[in-house]
């Protein structure tokens, strides 16, 4: 055991690592090497000894490891969604979708069935799935290793019996119709500047959608009108400048796109309600 106190080891840990968020990133590398939680941590155990794992995994995140790939999840919307190597790590932003989806079924009735296209490790199925207790849903994803982890991540949160997850190639070979659908494609260009973290770490399949990052959209978007019952919702992620390219692909779907900003400001996810007659 080292001789300085969790206290100093995190304050030391965040001076040195490079991120948007150091004094976050070393507190939740402190909790997952004491095995408690991070609101534990910070009202029971900052004058504790630090423990000497913490070293190790400081050195993962200063050669740009993410955090969630050194602690195996990360808290998305009401769920913890378990990850690693190879697959997308959840983002704050991406909750947009789902305060989008509970804005639009208010206090009545929710959705009954969900479909999440590219589910990754199930991050929005759950998280949806979690939200409607009466829901059932369908993940696909062209990742076998991402469906692993969906499947691994609903028994934990004891969804299984209501979650089904699929290898496929966005809705090619889908049928019937979904009350709420849920995307969170690729939308990077080829060429755009990414950081360490995410460039050498995360899959690219999951990042890069061609040189505009739109290829995904063109591909998803047509498919919508079918899948979509009466009344239901469909709501995509977007990069903060697609807004309007993604829009335009909406309405020439015959659909109303509306747009939805994260909590920083930004455009980040665009819905779609399908008419009732």
């Amino acid at each position: 055991m080292s001789a300085e106190t969790v206290r100093v080891a995190i304050a030391d840990a965040a001076a040195r690592i490079a991120s948007a968020t150091p004094r976050l990133d070393a507190e939740l590398l402190m909790a997952h090497a004491l095995g408690v939680s991070h609101q534990d941590l910070l009202l029971k155990h900052l004058s504790d000894p630090a423990p000497s794992s913490f070293d190790a995994l400081v050195a993962r995140r200063l050669a740009y490891e993410p955090v969630a790939y050194i602690t195996g999840s990360r808290g998305f919307w009401t769920v913890e969604i378990g990850v690693g190597p190879g697959v997308l790590v959840p983002r704050a932003d991406s909750e947009t979708l789902i305060e989008a989806a509970v804005a639009h079924f208010g206090g009545g009735q929710g959705p009954g069935r969900v479909l999440d296209l590219g589910t990754g490790p199930g991050t929005l199925l759950l998280a949806a799935l979690a939200e409607w207790p009466e829901a059932y849903g369908l993940g696909v994803d062209s990742s076998e290793a991402a469906l692993a982890y969906a499947r691994r991540n609903a028994t934990t949160l004891r969804i299984a019996d209501r979650a089904i997850f699929k290898p496929g190639d966005w809705a090619t070979g889908l049928a019937g119709q979904f009350d709420l659908i849920l995307c969170n494609p690729p939308y990077i260009g080829i060429a755009e500047e990414l950081g360490p973290e995410v460039r050498g770490h995360e899959p690219p399949a999951a990042l890069f959608a061609g040189a505009d990052g739109l290829d995904d959209y063109r591909r998803i978007v047509p498919e919508l009108p079918r899948l979509l019952a009466p009344g239901g919702l469909a709501v995509l992620e977007i990069g903060w400048m697609q807004g309007e390219a993604v829009s335009a692909l909406m309405r020439g779907a015959g659909l109303d796109p509306v747009l939805h900003h994260d909590l920083g400001g930004r455009p980040r996810a665009i819905a779609a309600k399908m008419p009732r007659s």
